[in-house]
C-alpha cells in the first residue's frame, strides 16, 4: 500500500512525460507510476519511430471547445513539441537514434496526388507553414526516395526519426533519477476518486491520472472508453549497399503514402528498413494482441507494402515482427483533462500519433494537476467528453467495414480513379473518422 500526492497509472510516454514536467515544476510532489507490465510495454515501446508534431484529426471537431485562433494555437503547439522532446532527450542524456530530417508522404495515382493537395490546403489553413509544409513534384519525389509509380510527394520539415523504445526507457530513468517511482507487474483493479486499487495493493492519491492509451478498455468499467485499434510492423535485414544505391532514401526520412489504408516506413540507425501498417485493425470485444505477436496475415499484408514501394528488397529476409494497440476515441480525436473537484485526470486517444502529441499531453496535465493558468489548459482539446463506442459486435462491424471500405476505395483509386474515391467517404462517415 501507498499514500501518494500523484498516481499515475501507465507507464508509456504520456504517464512518463506527466510525471517528468510535474516533477520539474514541483520537485516536492510524491509522484508513483504504477505500470501493469514494464515501462514502455505499449505503442511507446513498440511505435513507427515517428516525431513529427503533426496534427492528425479532425480540426473542425475541435472548434466546438474552442475558437478559430486557440485551434491554430494548438497545431502550433504540437509542432514544437519536436524540439522540446529533443532537448529534454539531449539534457537528460537520452540516445534514442533521433535524426532530425523531413517527412514524405507519397502519392502514387490520381486520386492520391488529389489527397495530397487538399491536405496541404487544410493544413496551411489551420497554421502550418509553406516553409515546413509543400509539395514536389516526382522527380524530386524519386530523386529523395525512389519509390515505383510516384507522381509527387508532400513534404514535411521539422520532423525525427526516433527509435522509440530507447526513448520510453531513457525518459523512465530519468524520471526515476528525479525521485519518480515507477512500479511495475502491477495489473490496476480499479479506480475511483483518491483511491487506485492493485493486484498488489492500494494506492491512496490526491490527484489520479490515467495514461493508458490503448489498454484503457482493459481497466475496469472502461471497455468501450477507446478503441484499441491495432497497427503492426516489420524490420529487414540490415540493407546491403547496392540495395540502399536503388532506393535512395540517404535522408533517412521517415515516409509513408497517401492510401486511405496507409503505411509508415522509417530507415532505422543499422541500415534496416521498417514498415508499419494496421493489419488486422481491431479484435472483437476490445481484445489486446498476443503480447506484441502478429497473426501470419498481417505479416504478409506488410510485407507486400516493403515490396511494392521498395522492389529492390524483395530478396531480404524479415528479421522481426510485432504489433500494439493504439486508443481510439468515439471521434477520433486526443484528448487531455482534469476534473479538479475529483482529483482525476487522463490523457491520450491519439490515434498513432502520440510520440510527440503525448509530450504536449504531459506538459498540459502536469499545468492543470498543479493549477498553472498556462496557454496550454486553454487549447481546445482541453477535457473534451466524447460519447462512448457501441456495443459489440456494433464496433467490430463497423471497424472492419471501414477498412474493407478503405481497401475498395483504394483498389478504384488505383485503376485510375481522377479523384479520391467515395467508398473511403463512406468509411470515415460510418465510424465517425
Amino acid at each position: 500500500d501507498a499514500h501518494v500526492d500523484v498516481c499515475i497509472i501507465g507507464a508509456g510516454y504520456s504517464g512518463l512525460w506527466t510525471a517528468y514536467y510535474l516533477k520539474k515544476l514541483d520537485p516536492s510532489l510524491d509522484i508513483l507510476v504504477v505500470e501493469k507490465e514494464f515501462a514502455g510495454f505499449g505503442a511507446s515501446g513498440r511505435n513507427g519511430g515517428w516525431l513529427t508534431g503533426g496534427f492528425a484529426w479532425s480540426h473542425r471537431k475541435y472548434l466546438a471547445g474552442g475558437s478559430a485562433d486557440s485551434l491554430r494555437r494548438m497545431v502550433r503547439q504540437m509542432a514544437g513539441s519536436v524540439d522540446e522532446v529533443i532537448a529534454v532527450a539531449e539534457s537528460e542524456g537520452i540516445d534514442a537514434d533521433i535524426v532530425r530530417t523531413d517527412e514524405l508522404l507519397f502519392a502514387t495515382n490520381r486520386a492520391q496526388w488529389q489527397r495530397a493537395k487538399e491536405e496541404l490546403d487544410e493544413r496551411l489553413h489551420w497554421g502550418e507553414t509553406p516553409d515546413r509544409l509543400y509539395l514536389i513534384d516526382a522527380g524530386a519525389a524519386k530523386a529523395r526516395i525512389n519509390i515505383p509509380g510516384t507522381l509527387g510527394a508532400l513534404v514535411v520539415g521539422g520532423v525525427a526519426r526516433i527509435q522509440p523504445a530507447k526513448l520510453v526507457r531513457g525518459l523512465a530513468d530519468a524520471v526515476e533519477r528525479m525521485g519518480v517511482r515507477i512500479v511495475e507487474g502491477t495489473a490496476v483493479t480499479g479506480i475511483s476518486p483518491g483511491r487506485v486499487k492493485t493486484a498488489r495493493g492500494e494506492v491512496r492519491a490526491a490527484n489520479i491520472l490515467r495514461t493508458t492509451e490503448g489498454f484503457t478498455a482493459s481497466l475496469p468499467g472502461l471497455r468501450r472508453e477507446w478503441l484499441p485499434l491495432n497497427s503492426a510492423q516489420i524490420i529487414t535485414e540490415p540493407v546491403p549497399p547496392d540495395v540502399w544505391d536503388e532506393i535512395g532514401w540517404q535522408g533517412h526520412e521517415i515516409a509513408g503514402d497517401f492510401k486511405n489504408s496507409y503505411c509508415y516506413c522509417q530507415r532505422t540507425r543499422e541500415g534496416r528498413i521498417a514498415v508499419g501498417a494496421r493489419g488486422t485493425p481491431y479484435k472483437f470485444g476490445s481484445a489486446i494482441d498476443d503480447n506484441g505477436t502478429p497473426d501470419p496475415g498481417t505479416v504478409a499484408q506488410l510485407v507486400s507494402v516493403l515490396h511494392r514501394h521498395f522492389p529492390a528488397a524483395r530478396g531480404l529476409r524479415i528479421d522481426h515482427a510485432w504489433c500494439g494497440v493504439l486508443g481510439v476515441p468515439r471521434d477520433w480525436c486526443a484528448t487531455v483533462g482534469f476534473d479538479a473537484k475529483s482529483g482525476t485526470g487522463w490523457a491520450g486517444g491519439y490515434v498513432g500519433v502520440g510520440v510527440s502529441t503525448s509530450n504536449l499531453a504531459g506538459r498540459t496535465l502536469a499545468d492543470l494537476v498543479l493549477g498553472r493558468q498556462t496557454e496550454l489548459v486553454d487549447l481546445p482539446w482541453v477535457n473534451r467528453q466524447v460519447r462512448k463506442w457501441e456495443f459489440e459486435p456494433l464496433r467490430w462491424l463497423g471497424v472492419h467495414t471501414m477498412y474493407q471500405l478503405y481497401k475498395m476505395a483504394d483498389d478504384n483509386e488505383a485503376k485510375g480513379l481522377d479523384s479520391p474515391s467515395r467508398l473511403a467517404g463512406l468509411a470515415n462517415w460510418l465510424t465517425g473518422r
